[in-house]
């Protein structure tokens, strides 16, 4: 054929022939594919599915409820096999719908399923939607409605797998034409778990609100209904400041969905206040430690549980061993530690402020990221609370690491350019305004109102100088100190401002021991975690590794370290310096004095100690005169404690090292400057220099790669070169004044100051 005789049957519609075939016949697998086969082949999928449903539909039976039945205790082990708690009382008690008021009924349908009373039962969009999550393994996203929800909890279990979500649908769809709306309400809120332990609406107001549910009021009834969505999340009890925001906001969200719904009237609306929850009532067999070791591992799975997009109704329903990572030998020095250092020391009796101390404390192994010690508070039974978790206390100076290590990391420079590094001078003259943008005037004060001068990034952190780090902030730039922060393990619900130099944001010791571990572990991210192993019916269940990527380099981390070294050495934490092993950390002291924390570390282990000043209701108070004394820095009760704790647990025989490689570590005060020729008034004689920038030595005594000393009196000392002073200029350059201490002595080398011309 032709390329003519081609193009007229192209014009034809036909195709040209092959081989002799006839023009325009389809032929192979083609004659499959058209219009009319498609259509085909969609219907018989259409009625080969629905056929199947409805086989399904016949073939699978509403079982029989029994879902107490189903509920197995919890049961928790230390690392070495040791039963520490077993958590299995099923709190529940079934009470007929006519019982709950009915408004407290239409906020649980407000906010769960507003469409309840009319629906069929089902969501299909939205089970369809979770069936193909689950098996994307992208979690259990996907819509459910009360009806579905009230099956899953009473004759099925959460396992998230596509043969129960399909079973879901099928006796859901059964159980909408056996029962009525209001007996498939019943049912629901009567199986539903709202933390606590308390599985039914009418336990729930118990362990909340101490009534029974005939007595709980709509404000009372919005916030149980909240709790369905994030139990443990909005328990106002344990939440964070964050966890609170959000089930205040779930609170009004259900209340207007009332409105919406025309249950409500919005003049009454308006004029609802959110009624708190009383505290919870501790399990028996949760006395002293115990409740706390307990509290921490099931906030981890139950953390653990949502990141995999599961419920936490799924670990409320029991059959879980948990192992904790808990080490009885570091357990028992930890407890030990804070009552001989600071608990035999009080007395409430005489001195109403020691009743107001509580203490927490965390110890981590940073090489596997696993708590082996935790102090929660004196006993469980008495304070819910943990002070080893609870983030609502400034961390105060244990920030200012921090600082410097997002300083390094992103090679930061002064306002007049020069690199911010350990050895770089600022003015450390008290409520010295900070200069630069987002600076807004800020003029912090030092400890005692002492001024400094000029000083070096090293000294300004062994006696921690606000003045210097609030200007540090600036120079760095907040946002990129809070990223280093988030990067490092904090939570970073804080706002960025220069007071973020002093720590003025709410954070935990299992928060901070996260921080420093990673610090210790040069930089890769580390997550305490007190959970070993767990199993969920005998299977296995799968843990987030505790150790992560690196988030800040090598250089910034070890370099961090061998700063702290020297806060330990000749700083503000020199309690807990070590004849044998070697010793990083900072202390921290919040405003007003109502918290104090040591967060310090040796090569092989991070602990963190938090005091924390609580007087009734949780109101927040100050520790001054705790014991009899003055002032409670983090120099004093918990360095103590530290100290007390990481010698019972390495004795005096351990002689662990830093193995450091930094170009930016340690760097002494520069030696003091003699006057010669005449004074000019003001105007600091820059010492020619480079930038100060450390460079790597295989010499000890060099300021840049640092080999462990073999001198205890001085673990990981070196002699830099001395650093620059640079001439005068706006923003964080020193002046002539303020050069002396208020007692008018000036400190020699290796004191806070220069002696000025």
């Amino acid at each position: 054929m032709g390329r003519a005789d081609a193009r007229r049957a192209q014009k034809k519609g036909g195709r040209p022939e092959r081989g002799g075939g006839k023009a325009g016949k389809k032929s192979g697998i083609r004659r499959f594919f058209t219009w009319k086969m498609l259509l085909a082949y969609f219907v018989a999928v259409i009625a080969l599915g629905a056929g199947t449903f409805y086989a399904l539909y016949l073939y699978v039976d509403v079982p029989k409820g029994n879902s107490a039945a189903k509920l197995q205790s919890n049961i928790y082990k230390t690392s070495d096999g040791k039963t520490i708690a077993r958590i299995g009382e099923v709190n529940r008690e079934e009470v007929p719908l006519s019982k709950i008021p009915e408004p407290v009924r239409r906020a649980v349908v407000a906010a769960e399923n507003k469409n309840f009373y009319n629906d069929p039962g089902v969501d299909l969009r939205g089970t369809a939607r979770g069936i193909l999550n689950t098996v994307m393994g992208r979690g259990t996203q996907g819509g459910s409605t009360i009806t579905q929800q009230y099956v899953k909890n009473y004759y099925l279990d959460q396992r998230q797998t596509v043969t129960r979500k399909v079973k879901e649908l099928i006796i859901s769809l059964k159980v909408q034409d056996e029962k009525s709306k209001d007996e498939i309400l019943e049912g629901y809120l009567n199986t539903s778990y709202y933390g606590r332990g308390a599985y039914g609406i009418q336990a729930a107001a118990r362990a909340y609100y101490n009534k029974d549910i005939d007595k709980v009021t709509l404000e009372e009834g919005a916030y149980l209904a909240a709790l369905l969505q994030a139990p443990s999340q909005y328990d106002w009890a344990t939440a964070t400041e964050a966890g609170k925001t959000n089930a205040k906001a779930r609170w009004g969200y259900v209340l207007d969905k009332m409105v919406e719904q025309k249950w409500l009237p919005a003049d009454e609306r308006q004029r609802m206040t959110f009624k708190e929850p009383g505290k919870p009532k501790a399990a028996l067999g949760l006395s002293g430690q115990n409740g706390y070791l307990v509290e921490a591992a099931k906030r981890e799975i139950i953390r653990d549980l949502a990141a995999q997009g599961r419920k936490e109704s799924e670990f409320a329903a029991g059959g879980w061993t948990i192992t904790l990572s808990i080490d009885s030998k570091k357990q028992k020095a930890l407890e030990k530690a804070v009552k001989d250092q600071l608990i035999d020391d009080l007395d409430p009796k005489s001195r109403e402020v020691d009743g107001h101390v509580q203490a927490g404390a965390v110890s981590v192994d940073p090489k596997t990221g696993k708590v082996v010690a935790l102090y929660g508070g004196q006993d469980f039974v008495q304070h819910q609370v943990s002070n080893a978790t609870r983030a609502d206390y400034q961390p105060a100076s244990t920030f200012k690491p921090i600082i410097l290590a997002s300083a390094l990391q992103n090679e930061s420079k002064t306002q007049d350019k020069r690199p911010v590094t350990p050895g770089a001078i600022y003015d450390g003259t008290n409520q010295r305004p900070v200069v630069g943008p987002g600076g807004g005037g800020y003029a912090p004060e030092n400890e005692d109102q002492q001024s400094y001068g000029p000083i070096t990034v090293q000294q300004a952190m062994n006696d921690s100088v606000n003045s210097v780090f609030a200007q540090m902030v600036v120079d760095v730039g907040m946002d990129k100190v809070k990223k280093t922060a988030t990067e490092l393990g904090m939570k970073g619900d804080f706002q960025e401002t220069p007071a973020m130099a002093l720590g003025a944001m709410g954070a935990s010791p299992m928060e901070m021991a996260g921080v420093y571990s990673t610090l210790n572990n040069h930089g890769k991210k580390v997550t305490p975690s007190v959970i070993k192993s767990a199993t969920q019916g005998g299977q296995d269940f799968s843990l987030p590794h505790a150790v992560g990527d690196r988030v800040v380099s090598r250089n910034t981390a070890d370099g961090l370290t061998s700063v702290m070294t020297q806060v330990v050495n000749d700083g503000t934490a020199k309690v807990v310096a070590s004849g044998t092993y070697q010793v990083a950390g900072k202390t921290g002291t919040s405003d007003d004095n109502k918290s104090a924390w040591f967060a310090g570390y040796t090569p092989d282990l991070v602990t963190t100690v938090g005091l924390f000043g609580e007087a009734q209701g949780g109101k927040q108070v100050t520790l001054q005169g705790t014991g009899g004394g003055g002032r409670v820095n983090g120099g004093t009760y918990p360095a103590k404690i530290w100290s007390a704790y990481n010698s019972a647990v390495f004795g005096d025989d351990d002689e662990a090292k830093f193995d450091l490689e930094t170009e930016d570590g340690y760097a002494p005060a520069p030696p003091p400057r003699t006057p010669t020729g005449t004074p000019t008034q003001g105007k600091v004689t820059p010492t020619p220099t480079a930038s100060g920038k450390q460079t790597p030595s295989k010499d000890p005594s060099s300021p840049g790669k640092q080999t462990p000393s073999k001198d205890p009196s001085s673990p990981g000392k070196h002699t830099p070169p001395t650093p620059p002073v640079p001439p005068t200029s706006t923003g964080d350059t020193p002046t002539a004044t303020n050069t002396t201490k208020p007692d008018g002595n000036v400190r020699p080398n290796g004191g806070s100051q220069q002696q000025l011309p």
